[in-house]
């Protein structure tokens, strides 16, 4: 990894990972569809008008298609899941499933022959699994139906972003990381805009609440998408999205300190954990040396 590479690495684990103190309050205002739906068409609209003032050439070269199989997965489909669960199970249960992404990205950019499981990257995943099982430390809670639900909707949303992501990675490997990012938070957008027939805005929003709505489509999708989406073209799929790791991380510390949650020892250790975990896979800690 280039120097550039591992700073975006960081700045999306960051981003990401105190992007949920926002998303609980988008969905709060705007509902769990509205949220995802206002959010896409900030972000794509956002880099549009960028592009124009900046005069960026766009290049939609590859069609339309794939742009709609990424917005779908790992737009639409990512973003609804961790909407609609988040709520239910809480930030730590939320952000501790999103970690378990990598794990199908691997197995995907397997299947796919996109990337081969080395015994190093085995081993990192492994850890980074050990990690997770050591997170949950937070209180148990009842196990209703809303609770399952909301496991089930982050575990859905996870496979999409691992889905969306190695297929970005095989399909639109020539396309530049504005073009991919606009095009799939449009027709992502595009996707969820006729839920909200079924699943409309709750409340009349607040000044602050289309703030919060702002920051979430202009600063945590459009901005952080373009970062993800180059990283995707120029480490891989599975060492990108092996950020989530580190999102956990942060989201997890941020319940701690912002929110008031307790944070044990345990948890500290997998954190720990977790970390060591992104650092095999991204080859940032060789299990030995390379032989000269």
């Amino acid at each position: 990894m280039k120097p550039r590479d591992i700073i975006e690495y960081i700045a999306l684990a960051l981003i990401w990972g105190f992007s949920f103190l926002v998303l609980l309050r988008v969905v709060e205002a705007f509902g769990w569809v509205g949220a995802v739906t206002f959010r896409c068409f900030i972000a794509g609209g956002t880099l549009l008008v960028v592009a124009t003032v900046l005069r960026r050439r766009l290049d939609f070269k590859a069609g339309w298609r794939p742009f709609l199989i990424v917005g779908a997965t790992t737009v639409a489909g990512q973003l609804i899941g961790l909407s609609y669960a988040t709520p239910l199970i809480g930030t730590a249960m939320a952000a501790i499933f999103v970690a378990a992404i990598p794990l199908f990205s691997m197995v995907i950019g397997q299947l796919w022959g996109l990337e081969t499981i080395t015994a190093q990257k085995l081993a990192g995943l492994v850890l980074g699994t050990v990690g997770i099982l050591l997170l949950v430390g937070f209180p148990a809670v009842p196990v209703t139906t809303s609770f399952v639900l909301g496991c089930i909707g982050s575990l859905v949303s996870g496979l999409f972003a691992a889905f969306g992501s190695n297929y970005a990675s095989r399909s639109l490997r020539g396309v530049g990381s504005w073009e991919v990012t606009i095009g799939s938070f449009l027709f992502g957008g595009l996707l969820t805009l006729p839920l909200l027939f079924f699943v409309p805005v709750p409340t009349v929003p607040r000044a602050l609440d289309y703030l919060y709505l702002v920051v979430a489509g202009a600063g945590m999708s459009a901005l952080t998408y373009v970062i993800y989406f180059r990283l995707v073209g120029a480490i891989g799929a599975t060492r990108t999205i092996s950020v989530e790791f580190a999102v956990t991380v942060v989201a997890v510390l941020v319940g701690a300190f912002w929110l008031g949650e307790e944070l044990s020892l345990i948890q500290i250790l997998g954190a720990a954990t977790i970390i060591g975990g992104c650092m095999l896979v991204l080859g940032l800690m060789p299990l030995r040396s390379r032989a000269a």
